[in-house]
């Protein structure tokens, strides 16, 4: 089991429109304390309006300690907790908020990066980018590829900093035709110069990448994405999941993820992205078929594990080793 997580109050100082379907909000501690630090690439923890937990990257810099920013996409047809943020939290509200974490850092090994950004995958990228532009020893380029300007956070931001200079940004129009061309900055691997990629994006903008980063070592190229299949489908049915040590039984209704239930139920399971992204949640499968929606777990590995915080049932109930 998990250890508990401390969440601190914060205020929210400034929550204002980023980008279409996307608001920003400055949080900070309503005493004025410092808050705890940060590196570039870490996410906090919130709890939303709507009582979901969500985790948001930290965008702004990271020798900053006495704000955080993050920006949220609000998805319409999501589980709520991003409605909630961009609908219900204004400024000088009261939020809980985690510590921060990283599970995507700057290798300290790198020499230079290459930075992917898509959409709202720019906020943990931005705090890449202003990190190596303080440190000023480590060369980088970020590309910064969006639909149109509209939806294109921190547009203003960057073309009035010292990082224009280091950053392309391209607007397909949603024209897969006028997409941006990557190959000719990743066609040679960085080996000899010691160059790194960073990617945080939608999925067809990661599995691109992935094809075009193919021939480079695996330990250079570094991805996080906005999560698995988190979206609830047309076809999802409530499901019953068994804890098989406890004998416990969860009732697990559409829109809902059995991490949600079983949280509710005051049973405690580790989990960091909440997403499906990082493995912490991985449960051992003994009964039942999952609808893996995760973007971890290897092939020879679904028949037997499954993701708390995104996957469902095709054949259940589900069984769990716990």
């Amino acid at each position: 089991m998990s250890t508990p997580e401390t969440f601190r109050t914060l205020r929210v100082a400034r929550a204002e429109r980023a980008a279409r379907d996307v608001q920003l909000f400055e949080l900070r501690d309503p005493d004025g304390q410092l808050l705890p630090p940060f590196a570039a690439g870490a996410h906090v923890k919130v709890h939303t309006p709507s009582g979901h937990i969500r985790q948001y990257s930290l965008s702004n810099d990271a020798e900053e300690r006495d704000r955080y920013v993050i920006a949220v996409k609000r998805e319409a047809d999501g589980r709520g907790g991003s409605r909630s943020m961009a609908d219900n939290l204004h400024e000088g509200d009261l939020l809980p908020v985690g510590e921060p974490e990283n599970l995507f850092p700057l290798d300290a090994r790198a020499k230079s990066f290459v930075l992917i950004a898509g959409g709202i995958g720019i906020t943990p990228m931005l705090a890449m980018a202003r990190t190596l532009l303080n440190a000023g020893d480590r060369k980088f380029k970020l590309y910064y590829l969006t639909r149109s300007a509209e939806d294109t956070p921190f547009l203003a931001e960057i073309a009035n900093s010292p990082l224009k200079p280091h950053v392309v940004i391209h607007h397909d129009e949603g024209n897969l035709q006028n997409s941006y061309d990557l190959w000719p900055e990743l066609e040679k691997p960085g080996t000899p110069t010691g160059q790194h990629v960073y990617c945080c994006g939608p999925r067809g903008l990661m599995d691109a990448v992935k094809d075009m980063t193919g021939h480079w070592p695996s330990s250079t190229v570094h991805f996080e994405s906005f999560g698995g299949d988190t979206k609830p489908h047309a076809d999802d049915q409530p499901f019953t999941v068994k804890l098989a040590r406890s004998g416990v039984e969860l009732e697990v209704p559409v829109g809902r993820s059995i991490l949600e239930v079983a949280r509710d139920k005051g049973i405690d399971m580790a989990s960091s992205c909440e997403s499906g992204t990082c493995g912490t949640c991985k449960q051992r499968l003994l009964g039942g078929e999952a609808d893996h929606r995760d973007m971890v777990l290897l092939d020879e590995e679904k028949a037997d594990h499954v993701m708390i915080c995104v996957s469902r049932a095709k054949s259940g109930p589900l069984v769990i080793d716990l």
